[in-house]
């Protein structure tokens, strides 16, 4: 588990219990010996904080016994929770195509790019294609395969592929290259006008789910 999920994590705990809690304080009786010591990084943090010996003191005495440790969330730790609840994608089902759909599977990095172009429609000469920055808002996330997945028309999928050609052209060109494999659509300069224009091709590939790069 990576130090971030683990913070997330501890938080969480802290969280879930204090709404439980009559006090807001999540005392020692409320958690293993082990969760305590793991809180000290998120104390360290400034994200939770630990009872001084005043508050143990009112604390023991609303327990009717000695409370030896106690821990809340701080402000800031309530806000670090809240942009990872936020921020991170939930789980859900995987989504079915209707008429004229495809299931299109895309890589974080791909999602990522494609947000951008989503974000850049206003500016751009080629405009998106209708719905699609209402597929990409909505779209799911697994997991388990570290993919986003949505279901695509034809002349979105078309879309998608110019989005990713802008961002090929302008920072990395696996994104685009994988979504040609996978969905048989890249953007490349017309032999005589030299305009980019969308090249059909047989797809060679499907999503590889054993990956799990961004």
């Amino acid at each position: 588990m990576r130090s971030s999920e683990k913070r997330i994590a501890v938080l969480e705990v802290l969280h879930e219990h204090e709404r439980a809690a009559r006090h807001a304080w999540v005392v020692d009786d409320a958690v293993p010996a082990s969760f305590q010591q793991s809180a000290e990084l998120v104390v360290r943090e400034g994200l939770a904080e630990l009872a001084d010996r005043d508050t143990r003191a009112e604390l023991s005495v609303l327990a009717a016994r000695p409370v030896r440790w106690a821990a809340r969330l701080t402000d800031h730790g309530r806000d670090v929770l809240a942009f990872a609840h936020a921020w991170l994608p939930t789980e859900s089902d995987e989504p079915q195509p209707g008429p004229g759909e495809r299931l299109v599977e895309l890589r974080p990095a791909q999602m990522s790019a494609v947000r951008v172009f989503i974000g850049l429609a206003h500016e751009l000469a080629t405009p998106t294609a209708d719905g699609l920055a209402e597929r990409v808002r909505t779209a799911s996330f697994s997991r388990t395969d570290n993919r986003w997945r949505l279901c695509l028309t034809e002349e979105q999928i078309t879309s998608v592929a110019y989005g990713l050609c802008l961002h090929r052209l302008t920072s990395s060109e696996a994104e685009a290259n994988r979504f040609a494999r996978e969905y048989g659509v890249a953007y490349r300069p017309a032999p005589v006008t030299r305009r980019p224009m969308p090249m059909v091709s047989r797809v060679v590939s499907r999503p590889d789910h054993a990956a799990s790069e961004d």
